[in-house]
């Protein structure tokens, strides 16, 4: 289990029953997402700069346990699917406390967009070579 973001629950990812808000949910989620493309040597600013970025088509939140104040978090990723091209794929990120509960799942697919262009598109080989090194989870799928 390789963790890919680790912090705490800040003040303003609470809501009225303090209680982490749902949308924080998804923030540590893509967080944890950047931090593991930039491990593997997929900048940011390479994408930018190549006018690439990932889009989301579907983002699953399975809740497990309350998330509080203070709480500290760590976020793994795994790939669960994949186009063989890479071009479309699934991550599945797990989210625990400091505790070691797990307190919620969060599924997501995507793709790679043509920010210029507002299409679909593919990596650049030396990119998708990265990402052929993703972690994949135990029941990974080739497309």
């Amino acid at each position: 289990m390789e963790i890919f973001f680790e912090g705490p629950v800040l003040w303003a990812q609470l809501d009225a029953n303090m209680h982490m808000r749902h949308s924080a949910y998804a923030d540590f989620a893509a967080q944890a997402r950047l931090n593991m493309l930039d491990k593997l040597g997929m900048k940011a600013e390479e994408l930018v700069a190549l006018k690439l970025g990932p889009i989301l088509f579907r983002e699953e939140l399975i809740y497990h346990r309350e998330v509080g104040p203070n709480d500290y978090l760590k976020v793994t990723c795994v790939m669960t699917k994949s186009r063989r091209d890479g071009s479309r794929w699934s991550i599945r990120h797990e989210i625990f406390r400091k505790d070691g509960v797990k307190a919620a799942t969060i599924n997501v697919d995507g793709a790679w967009l043509d920010v210029v262009m507002r299409k679909l598109g593919t990596l650049p080989e030396h990119l998708y070579q990265k990402f052929k090194q993703l972690p994949v989870s135990e029941d990974y799928v080739e497309e």
